[in-house]
Protein backbone atom coordinates (compact mmCIF):
# COMPACT_ATOMS: atom_id res chain seq x y z
CA UNK A 1 0.00 0.00 0.00
CA UNK A 2 2.65 2.31 0.89
CA UNK A 3 4.93 1.47 -2.18
CA UNK A 4 1.65 2.59 -4.23
CA UNK A 5 1.22 5.77 -2.95
CA UNK A 6 4.81 6.77 -3.30
CA UNK A 7 4.56 5.57 -7.04
CA UNK A 8 1.41 8.43 -7.51
CA UNK A 9 3.50 10.79 -5.65
CA UNK A 10 6.27 10.16 -8.27
CA UNK A 11 4.33 9.90 -11.41
CA UNK A 12 1.60 12.22 -11.40
CA UNK A 13 -0.25 11.55 -14.67
CA UNK A 14 -3.96 13.10 -16.43
CA UNK A 15 -5.68 10.34 -14.71
CA UNK A 16 -4.86 10.73 -11.12
CA UNK A 17 -5.68 14.76 -11.70
CA UNK A 18 -9.03 13.35 -13.27
CA UNK A 19 -9.53 10.91 -10.37
CA UNK A 20 -8.97 14.02 -7.23
CA UNK A 21 -11.59 16.09 -9.78
CA UNK A 22 -13.92 13.37 -8.74
CA UNK A 23 -13.31 13.17 -5.55
CA UNK A 24 -13.26 16.26 -4.73
CA UNK A 25 -16.93 16.75 -6.22
CA UNK A 26 -18.27 13.64 -4.05
CA UNK A 27 -16.87 15.34 -0.64
CA UNK A 28 -18.44 19.02 -1.63
CA UNK A 29 -21.57 17.34 -2.49
CA UNK A 30 -21.50 14.92 0.09
CA UNK A 31 -22.01 11.48 -1.43
CA UNK A 32 -22.02 9.88 -4.94
CA UNK A 33 -25.66 10.06 -5.49
CA UNK A 34 -25.79 13.67 -4.80
CA UNK A 35 -22.54 14.11 -7.29
CA UNK A 36 -23.72 12.78 -10.43
CA UNK A 37 -25.38 15.32 -11.53
CA UNK A 38 -22.72 17.92 -10.91
CA UNK A 39 -20.17 15.62 -12.54
CA UNK A 40 -22.88 14.02 -15.33
CA UNK A 41 -21.53 10.71 -14.37
CA UNK A 42 -23.21 7.28 -13.43
CA UNK A 43 -22.64 6.69 -9.26
CA UNK A 44 -21.47 3.26 -10.53
CA UNK A 45 -18.75 5.03 -12.40
CA UNK A 46 -18.05 7.36 -9.72
CA UNK A 47 -17.81 4.65 -7.23
CA UNK A 48 -14.83 3.57 -9.24
CA UNK A 49 -13.22 6.08 -10.31
CA UNK A 50 -13.17 6.82 -5.90
CA UNK A 51 -12.50 2.99 -5.63
CA UNK A 52 -9.65 3.90 -8.28
CA UNK A 53 -8.30 6.28 -6.73
CA UNK A 54 -7.69 4.64 -3.15
CA UNK A 55 -5.86 1.94 -5.14
CA UNK A 56 -3.55 4.38 -6.64
CA UNK A 57 -2.83 6.40 -3.23
CA UNK A 58 -3.37 3.08 -0.61
CA UNK A 59 -5.18 4.80 1.23
CA UNK A 60 -9.43 4.54 2.52
CA UNK A 61 -10.90 8.03 1.50
CA UNK A 62 -14.20 6.91 2.66
CA UNK A 63 -17.26 5.91 4.27
CA UNK A 64 -20.15 4.94 2.57
CA UNK A 65 -23.29 2.89 3.37
CA UNK A 66 -26.71 2.84 5.40
CA UNK A 67 -25.01 5.25 7.76
CA UNK A 68 -24.29 7.65 5.10
CA UNK A 69 -21.16 9.56 3.60
CA UNK A 70 -18.20 10.76 5.63
CA UNK A 71 -14.41 10.93 4.85
CA UNK A 72 -12.03 9.17 6.79
CA UNK A 73 -9.52 11.23 8.19
CA UNK A 74 -6.95 10.35 5.57
CA UNK A 75 -9.92 11.45 3.12
CA UNK A 76 -10.08 15.09 4.88
CA UNK A 77 -6.29 15.51 4.48
CA UNK A 78 -5.99 14.08 0.73
CA UNK A 79 -9.20 16.68 -0.15
CA UNK A 80 -7.06 19.29 1.16
CA UNK A 81 -4.23 18.52 -0.55
CA UNK A 82 -6.26 18.07 -3.59
CA UNK A 83 -8.00 21.53 -3.49
CA UNK A 84 -4.62 22.97 -3.59
CA UNK A 85 -2.86 21.11 -6.43
CA UNK A 86 -5.88 21.11 -8.56
CA UNK A 87 -6.11 25.46 -7.75
CA UNK A 88 -2.15 25.02 -8.92
CA UNK A 89 -3.12 23.18 -11.75
CA UNK A 90 -6.29 25.75 -13.13
CA UNK A 91 -3.47 28.72 -12.27
CA UNK A 92 -0.70 26.79 -14.53
CA UNK A 93 -3.31 26.30 -17.33
CA UNK A 94 -4.23 30.24 -16.88
CA UNK A 95 -0.88 31.45 -16.98
CA UNK A 96 -0.13 29.70 -19.99
CA UNK A 97 -3.27 31.19 -22.07
CA UNK A 98 -1.38 34.74 -20.49
CA UNK A 99 1.86 33.19 -22.40
CA UNK A 100 -0.05 32.50 -25.43
CA UNK A 101 -1.61 35.70 -24.96
CA UNK A 102 -5.15 34.47 -25.08
CA UNK A 103 -7.66 34.85 -22.93
CA UNK A 104 -9.24 31.50 -21.88
CA UNK A 105 -8.91 29.04 -19.00
CA UNK A 106 -11.55 28.64 -16.00
CA UNK A 107 -11.84 31.70 -13.53
CA UNK A 108 -12.97 30.97 -9.91
CA UNK A 109 -14.95 34.50 -8.47
CA UNK A 110 -16.08 34.16 -5.11
CA UNK A 111 -19.10 35.99 -4.11
CA UNK A 112 -20.65 37.35 -0.40
CA UNK A 113 -23.63 36.24 -0.03
CA UNK A 114 -27.00 38.55 -1.01
CA UNK A 115 -25.03 40.80 -2.95
CA UNK A 116 -27.59 40.33 -6.46
CA UNK A 117 -30.40 42.29 -4.49
CA UNK A 118 -28.13 45.16 -3.88
CA UNK A 119 -29.00 48.05 -5.91
CA UNK A 120 -25.31 49.30 -5.71
CA UNK A 121 -23.91 46.42 -6.63
CA UNK A 122 -23.17 46.04 -10.41
CA UNK A 123 -21.36 42.94 -10.40
CA UNK A 124 -23.99 41.39 -13.09
CA UNK A 125 -23.23 44.30 -15.77
CA UNK A 126 -19.69 43.25 -14.84
CA UNK A 127 -20.04 39.85 -15.53
CA UNK A 128 -21.93 40.70 -19.09
CA UNK A 129 -19.16 42.82 -19.99
CA UNK A 130 -16.76 40.50 -19.34
CA UNK A 131 -18.28 37.60 -20.94
CA UNK A 132 -18.10 40.03 -24.46
CA UNK A 133 -14.24 40.31 -24.35
CA UNK A 134 -13.62 36.65 -23.25
CA UNK A 135 -15.67 34.76 -24.24
CA UNK A 136 -13.31 31.23 -24.05
CA UNK A 137 -12.92 32.11 -20.16
CA UNK A 138 -14.98 29.66 -18.33
CA UNK A 139 -16.20 31.17 -14.99
CA UNK A 140 -17.12 29.79 -11.92
CA UNK A 141 -19.30 31.93 -9.69
CA UNK A 142 -18.62 30.67 -6.31
CA UNK A 143 -20.73 32.17 -2.80
CA UNK A 144 -19.42 32.15 0.67
CA UNK A 145 -18.75 33.53 3.75
CA UNK A 146 -15.79 36.00 4.63
CA UNK A 147 -12.97 33.85 5.71
CA UNK A 148 -13.70 31.51 3.41
CA UNK A 149 -13.74 33.66 0.34
CA UNK A 150 -10.19 35.09 2.14
CA UNK A 151 -8.54 31.91 2.35
CA UNK A 152 -9.75 30.49 -0.79
CA UNK A 153 -8.37 33.80 -2.78
CA UNK A 154 -5.00 33.62 -0.51
CA UNK A 155 -4.38 29.87 -1.19
CA UNK A 156 -5.23 30.42 -4.93
CA UNK A 157 -8.46 28.56 -5.06
CA UNK A 158 -10.38 31.41 -6.53
CA UNK A 159 -8.67 34.26 -8.56
CA UNK A 160 -10.66 36.80 -7.30
CA UNK A 161 -12.83 37.79 -3.83
CA UNK A 162 -15.65 40.31 -3.21
CA UNK A 163 -16.72 40.57 0.07
CA UNK A 164 -17.46 43.25 3.05
CA UNK A 165 -13.78 45.05 3.62
CA UNK A 166 -14.05 44.46 7.83
CA UNK A 167 -9.98 44.37 8.43
CA UNK A 168 -7.09 44.56 5.30
CA UNK A 169 -4.68 41.83 4.85
CA UNK A 170 -1.03 42.41 3.92
CA UNK A 171 -1.63 39.22 1.85
CA UNK A 172 -4.30 40.73 -0.91
CA UNK A 173 -4.92 44.10 -2.57
CA UNK A 174 -8.26 45.44 -2.86
CA UNK A 175 -10.28 47.61 -4.88
CA UNK A 176 -13.78 49.47 -3.47
CA UNK A 177 -16.94 48.32 -5.32
CA UNK A 178 -19.92 49.57 -3.85
CA UNK A 179 -22.16 50.37 -0.54
CA UNK A 180 -24.59 48.65 1.84
CA UNK A 181 -26.76 49.99 4.45
CA UNK A 182 -27.40 47.75 7.28
CA UNK A 183 -30.14 48.06 9.58
CA UNK A 184 -31.44 46.36 12.64
CA UNK A 185 -34.96 44.53 11.83
CA UNK A 186 -37.75 43.19 14.51
CA UNK A 187 -40.74 40.68 13.23
CA UNK A 188 -44.40 41.39 13.38
CA UNK A 189 -44.68 40.19 16.90
CA UNK A 190 -42.00 41.56 18.45
CA UNK A 191 -42.14 44.58 20.84
CA UNK A 192 -39.73 46.57 19.02
CA UNK A 193 -42.49 47.10 16.30
CA UNK A 194 -44.14 49.95 17.73
CA UNK A 195 -42.83 52.05 16.52
CA UNK A 196 -44.13 55.53 18.78
CA UNK A 197 -41.29 53.78 20.87
CA UNK A 198 -38.30 54.55 18.55
CA UNK A 199 -37.03 57.16 20.12
CA UNK A 200 -36.20 55.43 23.41
CA UNK A 201 -34.68 52.63 21.16
CA UNK A 202 -30.82 53.23 21.04
CA UNK A 203 -27.36 51.18 20.73
CA UNK A 204 -27.69 50.87 25.04
CA UNK A 205 -31.28 49.86 24.76
CA UNK A 206 -30.52 47.30 21.81
CA UNK A 207 -27.83 45.86 24.66
CA UNK A 208 -30.74 44.75 26.35
CA UNK A 209 -32.27 42.87 23.96
CA UNK A 210 -31.60 39.24 22.40
CA UNK A 211 -29.81 39.55 19.26
CA UNK A 212 -28.94 37.37 16.57
CA UNK A 213 -25.28 37.91 14.62
CA UNK A 214 -23.22 36.57 12.92
CA UNK A 215 -20.57 34.50 14.32
CA UNK A 216 -17.41 35.12 12.39
CA UNK A 217 -15.13 38.13 11.44
CA UNK A 218 -17.62 40.58 9.64
CA UNK A 219 -18.55 44.27 9.77
CA UNK A 220 -21.15 42.79 11.68
CA UNK A 221 -19.36 41.31 14.46
CA UNK A 222 -17.06 44.22 14.19
CA UNK A 223 -20.10 46.59 15.37
CA UNK A 224 -21.01 43.96 18.20
CA UNK A 225 -17.17 44.30 19.89
CA UNK A 226 -17.73 48.36 19.37
CA UNK A 227 -20.69 48.80 20.59
CA UNK A 228 -20.37 45.94 23.38
CA UNK A 229 -23.72 44.38 21.91
CA UNK A 230 -23.63 40.21 23.12
CA UNK A 231 -24.89 37.63 20.72
CA UNK A 232 -28.03 35.81 21.97
CA UNK A 233 -28.35 33.60 19.00
CA UNK A 234 -25.24 32.76 16.62
CA UNK A 235 -26.05 32.55 12.51
CA UNK A 236 -23.87 30.98 10.11
CA UNK A 237 -24.86 33.77 7.27
CA UNK A 238 -27.70 36.16 6.99
CA UNK A 239 -30.27 33.93 5.96
CA UNK A 240 -30.04 31.79 9.22
CA UNK A 241 -29.98 35.73 11.07
CA UNK A 242 -33.58 36.71 9.17
CA UNK A 243 -34.85 33.52 10.05
CA UNK A 244 -33.85 34.10 13.71
CA UNK A 245 -35.39 37.61 13.57
CA UNK A 246 -39.10 36.02 11.83
CA UNK A 247 -38.79 34.11 14.70
CA UNK A 248 -39.85 36.73 17.21
CA UNK A 249 -37.46 35.56 19.74
CA UNK A 250 -34.82 38.34 18.09
CA UNK A 251 -33.59 41.24 16.40
CA UNK A 252 -30.77 41.50 13.75
CA UNK A 253 -28.52 43.11 11.51
CA UNK A 254 -29.76 42.83 7.82
CA UNK A 255 -29.23 44.69 4.43
CA UNK A 256 -31.73 46.41 3.58
CA UNK A 257 -32.19 45.43 0.14
CA UNK A 258 -32.29 41.92 0.93
CA UNK A 259 -34.85 42.88 4.18
CA UNK A 260 -37.35 44.45 1.73
CA UNK A 261 -39.05 41.43 0.77
CA UNK A 262 -39.76 40.64 4.60
CA UNK A 263 -41.04 44.34 5.27
CA UNK A 264 -43.43 44.41 2.13
CA UNK A 265 -44.74 41.21 2.92
CA UNK A 266 -45.59 42.53 7.09
CA UNK A 267 -43.14 40.26 8.67
CA UNK A 268 -41.15 42.44 9.85
CA UNK A 269 -39.99 46.08 10.17
CA UNK A 270 -36.85 48.28 11.02
CA UNK A 271 -36.66 49.61 13.94
CA UNK A 272 -34.98 53.26 15.09
CA UNK A 273 -33.58 53.43 11.22
CA UNK A 274 -31.91 56.70 12.13
CA UNK A 275 -29.62 55.87 14.75
CA UNK A 276 -29.62 51.57 14.95
CA UNK A 277 -27.75 50.91 11.58
CA UNK A 278 -24.47 50.74 10.05
CA UNK A 279 -22.85 51.18 6.66
CA UNK A 280 -20.05 49.10 5.06
CA UNK A 281 -18.25 48.89 1.87
CA UNK A 282 -17.51 46.12 -0.59
CA UNK A 283 -14.49 45.32 -2.32
CA UNK A 284 -12.69 43.02 -4.72
CA UNK A 285 -9.96 41.18 -3.48
CA UNK A 286 -6.73 39.21 -4.95
CA UNK A 287 -3.38 38.01 -4.03
CA UNK A 288 -0.96 40.62 -3.59
CA UNK A 289 1.45 38.03 -4.71
CA UNK A 290 1.79 36.71 -7.57
CA UNK A 291 -0.33 39.14 -9.39
CA UNK A 292 -3.74 38.71 -10.87
CA UNK A 293 -3.80 36.19 -14.10
CA UNK A 294 -4.53 38.33 -17.83
CA UNK A 295 -8.43 37.12 -17.81
CA UNK A 296 -8.41 38.00 -13.72
CA UNK A 297 -7.46 41.17 -14.78
CA UNK A 298 -9.74 41.77 -17.75
CA UNK A 299 -12.74 40.63 -14.99
CA UNK A 300 -10.90 43.28 -12.57
CA UNK A 301 -11.35 45.90 -15.19
CA UNK A 302 -15.09 45.10 -16.21
CA UNK A 303 -15.83 45.79 -12.21
CA UNK A 304 -14.65 48.74 -12.16
CA UNK A 305 -16.10 49.99 -15.01
CA UNK A 306 -19.45 48.76 -14.27
CA UNK A 307 -18.70 50.81 -10.67
CA UNK A 308 -17.18 53.95 -11.65
CA UNK A 309 -19.47 57.00 -10.60
CA UNK A 310 -22.08 54.40 -9.12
Amino acid sequence: MQHKAKALIGQMADVDLRLLRVFRAVADCGGMAAAELELNLAMSTISRHVKDLETRLGLVLCRRGRSGFALTPEGTQVYAAAQHLLAATDAFRGQLHDIHRRMGGDLHVALFEKTASNPASHIPQAIRQFRDIAPQVHLHLHVGPIGMIERGVIDGQYHLGIIPEHRRSESLDYLDLFGETMQLYASADHPWVDSTGDAARDWTALSQQQLAALGYHSPNMALTHARRLERAATASDQEAVATLVLSGAYVGFLPDHYARQFVEAGQMRAVAPAVLRYDCRFACIWRHAPGPLRMAQAFLQALQSAHMGA
